[in-house]
C-alpha cells in the first residue's frame, strides 16, 4: 500500500465521517484524487465500511463481559460460531489460539441477563465457557499506527 493510501487509511480510521475535503486538506491531495483513492481502497476491501462508536450505557447496554468457550465434546465440528450468529447480544467472536476456541464479545442490561445469555450460549453450542466481566474501559477501537 502507497504512503498516501496508509495516511488516508489511518485519517477515517480515527474519525470515519471526516469529509473528502478535509482529507485532501491533511494528505495534500485535490479533492477528486481523495475520492478516487478512497474508493479504490473500499473496493480492495482496505476499507470495508464505516460504523458509529457508540455510548453503550446510554443505549441501554452497560454490561460487557468477554466470555471464553470451548467444546464440551472436542471431536464435535467446530460450528460453534455458526450456532451463535442469532445472539445479537454477542458483538463479536474471534477464533483463539489455547485453552479455549473462541473469546465472545458481550454486552448486555444487567448481570441477570448475562447469566441467561450464558445459558443461551452453552445449550446452543454445546461448549462450556469463562466469563471475565468488564469493570471500565480505558481506551478501545483506536485507529491503527500505519
Amino acid at each position: 500500500m502507497e504512503d498516501i493510501d496508509r495516511q488516508i487509511v489511518a485519517l477515517l480510521a480515527g474519525e470515519g465521517r471526516m469529509s473528502f475535503t478535509d482529507l485532501a486538506r491533511e494528505t495534500g491531495l485535490s479533492v477528486s484524487a481523495v475520492h478516487q483513492r478512497v474508493r479504490r481502497l473500499q473496493k480492495r476491501g482496505v476499507i470495508k465500511g464505516y460504523t458509529a462508536v457508540l455510548d453503550h450505557e446510554a443505549i441501554g447496554l452497560p454490561l460487557t463481559a468477554f466470555v471464553s468457550i470451548k467444546p464440551i465434546d472436542p471431536s464435535a465440528p467446530d460450528d460453534a460460531p455458526e450456532k451463535l450468529t442469532h445472539l445479537s447480544e454477542i458483538e463479536a467472536c474471534h477464533s483463539v489460539a489455547g485453552e479455549e476456541s473462541y473469546i465472545l464479545k458481550i454486552r448486555v442490561t444487567s448481570p441477570f441477563a448475562l447469566e441467561e445469555l450464558l445459558q443461551q450460549i452453552r445449550a446452543a453450542a454445546n461448549v462450556s465457557t469463562r466469563t471475565t466481566v468488564v469493570l471500565s474501559t480505558p481506551f478501545e477501537g483506536r485507529p491503527p499506527h500505519l
